[in-house]
């Protein structure tokens, strides 16, 4: 296995948010893609990533490979690449991953794989009849508007309107969204959907905004929310957040 990048953000930036919810996870190599699936600790969020075969200048892998590591020390050691280094990541003859930096100095790093006894994880299939695909940033400052009143967020979907409500009788944020040409929404629920979501989760999430300009939201009543971050030909990263179902 030989996996070559001329561009190391969208490793680099995936790892680092992935690691703020899973502190070790599996990563599988096949022929099209470096792929993860993993839930994190309290199994609340699950996060799925796909680095796409094209975003390599270099990609030879003879077989599948599934390597178990410690997404911190990765996180650490990336931190170290340069926009412009070129990063060669392969399987060293000790059984470590070895990381590469090539740039005005060459950099050879290696970390164990561990042994992980966490069974594979499979993406449940949901149902979602609110689509809503809408830019990144806006997103993002939604969920920063109601982190300043509350630990939740409510959204709820009228026909062309996403509502967010956030706070109690004090303290109290409401949000709307309208479809127009950066926000495309599509309902095809037949009756009022909404479902409440834990910001502190949402937080990590949304810094999937420096990877993609976009993001897609789908979500149900009382029901998982699905947001998905993608990089044309590069990358796609994806989370699945239970709902909060406590009183209101």
């Amino acid at each position: 296995m030989k996996l070559v990048l001329a561009e190391p953000k969208y490793l680099k930036e995936s790892v680092s948010i992935i690691s703020e919810l899973v502190s070790e996870a599996r990563l599988k190599i096949t022929g099209d893609a470096v792929e993860l699936v993993a839930m994190d600790p309290a199994n609340v969020a699950m996060v799925i990533f796909k680095l796409l075969n094209s975003s390599f200048v270099e990609y030879k892998v003879n077989k599948e490979e599934s390597i178990a590591i410690n997404l911190s020390n990765l996180k650490q050691i990336l931190k170290r690449a340069k926009p412009t280094d070129m990063v060669t990541i392969e399987i060293d003859p000790t059984n470590k991953l070895k990381i590469q930096f090539k740039g005005e100095t060459v950099k050879t790093f290696l970390i164990p794989i561990i042994d992980f006894e966490e069974k594979e994880q499979k993406i449940p299939d949901l149902y979602f009849p609110v689509n809503i695909q809408t830019s990144s940033s806006l997103f993002s400052e939604v969920v920063e508007d109601a982190n300043i009143v509350a630990e939740s967020v409510i959204f709820s979907i009228e026909k062309d309107r996403l509502n967010i409500h956030a706070g109690d009788e004090l303290n109290r944020a409401h949000i709307e969204i309208k479809a127009d040409d950066n926000t495309k929404i599509v309902n095809e629920a037949k009756d009022k959907v909404k479902a409440k979501y834990s910001i502190e989760y949402l937080k990590k999430m949304i810094s999937g905004s420096k990877l993609a300009d976009s993001v897609t939201l789908q979500f149900n009543k009382d029901y998982p929310l699905r947001l998905d971050y993608k990089a044309v030909d590069r990358m796609m990263l994806s989370f699945i957040l239970a709902p909060r179902v406590e009183d209101e």
